[in-house]
């Protein structure tokens, strides 16, 4: 039986399609207004459980290494945990002259859990201080288009989260969907006839790998 704290966590959690929760924040690269932050740029937002922690910095340092990747993707990195602003930057600058990596991207100073509360990024089973490891990919309307949950102890995979990342973007460009396993250059699903002419020029398309006439896939 769901207790009443856990039913309202649940609900409070944002779904894929709503509009991204708007908050104003302290960041390692200022203040933010969500509403205002990285017009027209994708959004892929993230949090951590706990600066100076083994698998929070491994996964940091991940995003931080492959910024450019992000970058090429018109996608603005925004990170999280339950910390204060001078704990993030000492963590950053203790990462950087212990490895050479710098987070250069904003981390948001959620130390009165204000943010992680409004996104569902406490979940009282696994910790009611420490955020669970959740990525939020924001689309630049602030759509929400994809949302990932791991546990405490599991660190993300960082080419999962390019890959979906590029999935979402081709799929709004050329209005097709992805194949289980789908990687950028593997041909894409094309919808599926609505009409009998629609089916009728499927069948008579020899530019389409068709394995049935409800599922046929191209190049782009």
């Amino acid at each position: 039986m769901e207790t009443n704290l856990e039913m309202q966590q649940v609900n409070s959690m944002p779904r894929i399609g709503d509009t991204a929760p708007d908050f104003e924040a302290v960041t390692t690269k200022g203040k933010i207004k969500f509403s205002d932050f990285a017009k027209d740029k994708w959004i892929v937002m993230f949090s951590h459980p706990a600066d100076f922690t083994p698998v929070c910095t491994t996964e940091l340092s991940g995003f931080a290494k492959r910024k450019g990747e992000f970058d090429a993707l018109n996608t603005q990195l925004l990170g999280l945990s339950i910390d204060s602003i001078h704990a993030h930057l000492g963590w950053v600058q203790n990462v950087r002259e212990n490895t050479g990596v710098y987070f250069d991207f904003p981390i948001i100073a959620d130390i009165d859990m204000k943010v992680a509360k409004l996104y569902g990024m406490l979940q009282p089973n696994e910790s009611e201080t420490a955020a669970v490891r959740a990525v939020f990919f924001i689309d630049p309307s602030k759509k929400i288009r994809l949302v990932m949950y791991y546990p405490l102890n599991v660190g993300r995979n960082m080419n999962e989260i390019l890959r979906v990342l590029e999935a979402l973007q081709i799929s709004d460009e050329y209005q097709v969907a992805m194949p289980l396993d789908w990687k950028k250059g593997d041909k894409v699903i094309v919808g599926p006839p609505k009409t009998l002419d629609e089916l009728n020029a499927r069948l008579a398309d020899d530019s389409l790998e068709k394995v049935d006439w409800y599922l046929a896939k191209k190049n782009i």
